[in-house]
């Protein structure tokens, strides 16, 4: 994409109200535009980078066996009625009536909805197991939303359900969820922890919270420094076979946030294993049961031939949260580090004086040669500052930027700069296309 052509509307400063750094930074790069409170447009750099988030987790649950559909925003009353929770779930939920005055609800969850898709479809327990996700946009009415797309009204989320015919199978849908969070987490640059999480009334131990580590997040979290520094575990997992040993691998060692944090239990690790840091919860699991199945009939026929209420969890990854999240965890002085698998350009070409016959060949060699080779580069063919073309691609974060000048030109060299380290080389163009091609 050439710059000239494109829509990036970066700003100076950021408005008064924006209060944390990834809020700053995603008005200052012009991803995002604040339509009222909590809402929000995405502008074609916050798209194409919400995009590719949506398609890791997409590729991940696909790879843990979970099937996506697509339900409505607009949910009809009477569903949550048959669940109970229509007049529980307070004034977070906008209530709404069509011209029919049917009362109908913007989804803040999608637990219902998926309910009753199972239930219409569903009958036996040899249809069993079976996981359902959607990437969809939610809204819930907050009171004071804030911190940008970290707490708007407008999200778009991953919810997924699971459908099993006991809680040993159920267990198994929550495994493999638990670690294709992780593998999501990993491939966005991201250390991810999976900290117990409370369970509420439903009890049992099935739910967990996944936070990534940033000095600037919102949570305590204290964790045993192994399970830090243990990582993902990779695409190469066995989803159907025992995943058990693998998630307890992780959940053995201790990790809380602040709320369900445990002093003694802490405490009572080795000193050297003992980490504590800030951190943005960025996911939940859980397990619940017969919470909805049971008052909504979501029934099946077991190998008994009674009927029997399937086990349910859901799994939620907050889309739109995690480009603010990622922020969080990785800027600088000078704007945004996006890492390479969410970029919104992989590679820039900045032309240092458009319109110079030998800059705008070498540019125009080096455009041709990244599009080519999958890169998708952004071009600054801009009559502009050469300062002006680095401080808008530090802001936006583009990881590579390979810098053309008359003098380089003239010595048949180019400059590249790593976004992220800030390491600055200086090569023959055909090496610098080939550095960021790998």
């Amino acid at each position: 994409m050439r710059l000239s052509r494109y829509f990036m509307p970066t700003l100076r400063e950021a408005p008064a109200d924006a209060q944390i750094v990834s809020h700053q930074l995603m008005l200052r790069a012009g991803l995002i535009r604040q339509e009222a409170a909590g809402i929000y447009a995405w502008l074609p750099l916050g798209l194409k980078v919400l995009k590719k988030i949506e398609q890791i987790v997409r590729e991940e649950m696909n790879r843990a066996g979970a099937v996506e559909i697509l339900m409505p925003t607009l949910q009809l009353a009477d569903l949550w009625r048959e669940s109970g929770r229509y007049d529980d779930y307070g004034e977070e939920m906008l209530r709404i009536k069509d011209r029919h005055e049917r009362d109908l609800l913007y989804g803040p969850t999608a637990e219902e909805v998926v309910t009753d898709i199972f239930r219409s479809y569903i009958k036996s327990y040899k249809d069993l197991p079976k996981n359902l996700y959607n990437i969809q946009w939610k809204f819930r009415d907050e009171r004071r939303p804030r911190f940008g797309v970290m707490r708007g009204r407008e999200f778009l989320m991953k919810d997924a359900y699971s459908f099993d015919i006991d809680e040993a199978a159920a267990r198994r849908a929550y495994n493999r969820m638990f670690l294709a969070y992780l593998n999501i987490y990993s491939r966005l640059g991201l250390q991810a922890i999976p900290v117990r999480a409370d369970t509420g009334p439903i009890g049992g131990d099935l739910s967990h919270e996944f936070i990534i580590l940033a000095e600037t997040g919102e949570s305590q979290v204290f964790a045993h420094r192994d399970l830090v520094e243990m990582g993902a575990p990779g695409p190469d997992i066995d989803w159907d076979g025992d995943l058990q040993p693998l998630v307890e691998k992780r959940t053995a060692l201790y990790a809380a946030s602040d709320e369900m944090h445990d002093e003694a239990a802490y405490g009572a690790l080795p000193e050297d294993k003992r980490m504590t840091a800030r951190g943005i919860e960025v996911g939940h699991i859980f397990y619940f049961g017969e919470k909805y199945s049971a008052p909504m009939g979501a029934k099946v026929t077991g190998p008994d031939g009674k009927d029997v209420a399937v086990q349910m969890g859901s799994y939620g990854v907050g889309v739109s949260r995690l480009v603010g999240a990622i922020i969080e965890a990785s800027h600088d002085d000078g704007g945004i580090i996006w890492p390479d698998s969410v970029a919104p350009f992989g590679a820039a070409v900045l032309n240092l004086r458009a319109g110079d016959a030998g800059c705008d060949a070498a540019c125009e060699t080096a455009y041709k040669a990244l599009s080519e080779a999958g890169i998708d580069p952004l071009y600054d063919d801009r009559d502009d500052r050469p300062g002006a073309k680095f401080a808008a691609t530090d802001l936006v974060g583009i990881p590579w930027q390979l810098i053309v000048g008359p003098k380089g030109v003239a010595e048949g060299v180019v400059e590249l700069k790593r976004r992220g380290t800030g390491e600055r080389q200086t090569l023959p163009l055909d090496a610098a296309i080939k550095a960021i091609t790998g």
